[in-house]
């Protein structure tokens, strides 16, 4: 049972968490009732703690890569591609045309990856069980994708300083062909189970309403911000990595609830599928790697065969490669939220600085807005329709 302290005759102080089912991750969330009626919602964090930005100062450059894929365990290309990218602008290098196609089109895969996951478990804490074996046969598909090309299902590290790990396999393309083929049809059947449901939809409408000024004062991006009514995409808008020449809609609503940030998502996953469709269509040929042999580890048939590539992959692994000195921001749009890394070097192999600015933990901050004066079963529809993954939070 969760520990309740009692005010008065009617006030009550409620632990949700932190192993509630429906908060998403260790998260606590100290709610404040009067009777059923939420006066307030505090998060206490911190239960999953695990100090990665303080680590990155110990680690060369490219070993940071692997870790950046441990902060948001549902979306790994896109805190792979926003480090990378950070660090190239240290460097100064140039990435190869098809690289940063190949950039968009696994980012996009990752936003659908991590959009499918958002869709099943928000429907399970609703109630429609349903949905959530069909978005993960869905997502099973990507992790087979994301297999094929990293030889990893979740923390994939395909994504380096300099492009890209390696080419990917001869079929990969085909593969994602298929698969995009039909998903636009399996966004049809969640739509068709939850978008005319009820029972679904009068848990969601009118429930956990957020304004876009306050969104704008609490940091909020991404689809929360978007379902405010405020038009602000970093890949339309701040475009990188190429996707300025690709069309694509943001989608926006001025409804501000959990259903609307239910139909920004749903929308969000068509338009994604239409921008791997034109990564595939306009595909650059070329390496997937900076011509850069003392940053970028060779290729592995060079290294077993020229001397000269052995002992760049030894002194890169052994020692790392110097950035220059300087500071450097780098965002991106991912799936749930603006994610940016800032990077300071002091000139090492070492960054002296790596802070993560990942959405979670300032969406976050909006809950207690979108839950006051709400009944206390609408704190769970509005913690699913944020969508936070607790270790962007806690780090």
């Amino acid at each position: 049972m969760p520990d309740a302290t009692f005010l008065d005759s009617t006030e009550l102080v409620l632990n949700m968490g932190p192993q509630h089912p429906s908060t998403h991750g260790v998260l606590r969330v100290v709610l404040e009732l009067d009777g059923e009626i939420v006066l307030s919602a505090r998060p206490e964090i911190g239960y999953l703690h695990t100090g990665i930005e303080k680590t990155c100062e110990a680690k060369f450059y490219q070993q940071v890569v692997p870790m950046t894929d441990r902060i948001n365990y549902l979306d790994p290309l896109s805190n792979n591609l926003c480090y990378a990218l950070a660090v190239e602008k240290l460097l100064g290098l140039q990435i190869p045309d098809k690289a940063q196609w190949l950039r968009v089109l696994l980012a996009e895969l990752s936003r659908l990856n991590s959009h499918l996951i958002w869709l099943g478990t928000h429907a399970m804490d609703i109630g429609a069980l349903t949905v959530f074996l069909y978005t993960f046969r869905e997502r099973e598909d990507i992790l087979r994708l994301f297999e094929a090309v990293a030889g990893q299902r979740m923390m994939t590290s395909y994504i380096r300083i300099g492009g890209l790990a390696m080419e990917p396999p001869l079929d990969f393309l085909d593969r994602v062909q298929a698969f995009i083929r039909t998903f636009p049809e399996k966004i049809d059947e969640y739509a068709n189970l939850l978008t005319g449901n009820p029972i679904f939809k009068g848990r969601l409408k009118g429930v956990g309403y957020l304004s876009g000024a306050d969104a704008i004062a609490l940091g909020v991006t991404g689809p929360p911000l978007r379902a405010s009514g405020v038009d602000f995409d970093t890949r339309r808008d701040m475009p990188y990595s190429s996707y300025e020449k690709f069309q694509f809609q943001v989608p926006i609503s001025t409804d501000g609830d959990c259903w609307a940030r239910y139909e920004v998502r749903l929308i969000e996953m068509r338009e994604s599928v239409k921008i791997i469709q034109q990564a595939l269509d306009g595909m650059p040929e070329g390496p997937v790697k900076a011509d850069a042999p003392k940053i970028v580890l060779p290729d592995r048939e060079k290294m077993k065969t020229q001397m000269e590539a052995l002992i760049h992959h030894f002194k890169i692994v052994t020692e790392g490669f110097e950035v220059p000195a300087g500071e450097v921001y780098q965002g991106i749009e991912a799936g749930h939220g603006q994610t940016g890394y800032y990077v300071v070097s002091d000139g090492t192999a070492k960054p002296y600085r790596v802070h993560m600015r990942y959405p979670s933990f300032a969406t976050l901050q909006a809950l207690e807005t979108m839950c006051k004066g709400r009944m206390l079963a609408d704190v769970v529809a509005v913690i699913g329709s944020i969508d936070i993954v607790l270790g962007e939070i806690d780090r």
